[in-house]
């Protein structure tokens, strides 16, 4: 149950949230966009793979005015963070001294002195939530390694990460969890992507988009999605040279019929971006309907 005093905070926010607003950049390439309440799970092979996933996330939450905080925990120290965001983001610095980043000891924030309160904590990130708001920023980002792997916090760990999940409906917030890949049984595995909206890995530099059951393709729609895409990267039509590849993904769906909410559980985002994507796609094609762009592009 949550305390009266959460439950205040979650309401002060949601009063103060506004309006639906436009997708934010992930920084992630295999997931380009998210909404605002956006869970991620990211498996990494090797300490430069932690490093890589989280100054790109980072990275793009403080271009996009946003309060980012990053709980470090082993095999990276703070230096090793503020090293690998600063090659990035030249002006860390003054970020820093703005307020607008805060790096913070994994260990001290999720077990002070020593005990797990699942409140305390989920209670923190909105408190903090609250403060960035106030302040003029966006939203908050932020990141998190489970350091908790192996010890006997992980089952209390695991339920934290379902009320993070669930307390992140209507918030400015979007969380990125981290997980070793070697450290991790296949149990693990499981419990930790039900947990998330999205579950990739970062393995040898590059991002693997790692499938859970609510967003599973069939080898037959991958094939088709394929020859479908490859049929429109193939043709030329008005606007075709100004689409992002994440268009055209949305388009390749309009063409094979789906609706938004197809398309979305498809490509792993909300509904809400696919409207986005739609009605960029209606604009740059100079299409009147979502039957019109199809015509248009099927050149019919």
């Amino acid at each position: 149950m949550k305390s009266s005093a959460a439950r205040r905070v979650q309401d002060d926010l949601k009063d103060t949230a506004g309006p639906a607003q436009a997708p934010r950049n992930s920084g992630i390439s295999s997931i380009s966009e998210i909404a605002w309440g956006t869970h991620i799970c990211v498996f990494y092979e090797t300490k430069q793979d932690l490093l890589d996933a989280n100054f790109l996330y980072l990275k793009a939450g403080l271009e996009g005015n946003e309060f980012c905080v990053w709980a470090i925990s082993d095999p990276i120290t703070e230096a090793d963070a503020r090293n690998a965001l600063r090659r990035s983001v030249p002006d860390l610095d003054e970020r820093l001294d703005a307020g607008q980043i805060e790096f913070i000891a994994g260990t001290d924030w999720y077990l002070r002195g020593g005990e797990f309160d699942l409140q305390r904590i989920t209670g923190g990130w909105h408190n903090k939530l609250r403060l960035a708001l106030a302040k003029g920023y966006e939203g908050m980002r932020v990141s998190g390694n489970a350091f908790w792997i192996g010890t006997n916090h992980f089952q209390e760990f695991t339920e934290y990460e379902r009320e993070l999940d669930r307390s992140l409906a209507g918030q400015k917030m979007v969380v990125l969890c981290t997980y070793s890949l070697s450290e991790s049984r296949i149990v693990d595995l499981l419990d930790v992507a039900r947990a998330h909206q999205f579950t990739i890995a970062r393995r040898c530099g590059e991002w693997e988009f790692l499938e859970t059951p609510g967003r599973k393709f069939t080898r037959q729609t991958k094939q088709e999605v394929a020859e479908v895409n490859g049929d429109i990267c193939s043709k030329s039509f008005p606007g075709h040279d100004t689409l992002t590849s994440r268009e055209r993904n949305v388009l390749g769906e309009l063409v094979r019929g789906c609706s938004s909410k197809e398309i979305a559980r498809q490509l792993g985002i909300v509904p809400r971006t696919v409207e986005f994507h739609r009605a960029n796609l209606l604009k740059k094609v100079g299409a009147r309907s979502t039957i019109d762009l199809v015509r248009i592009v099927l050149g019919e």
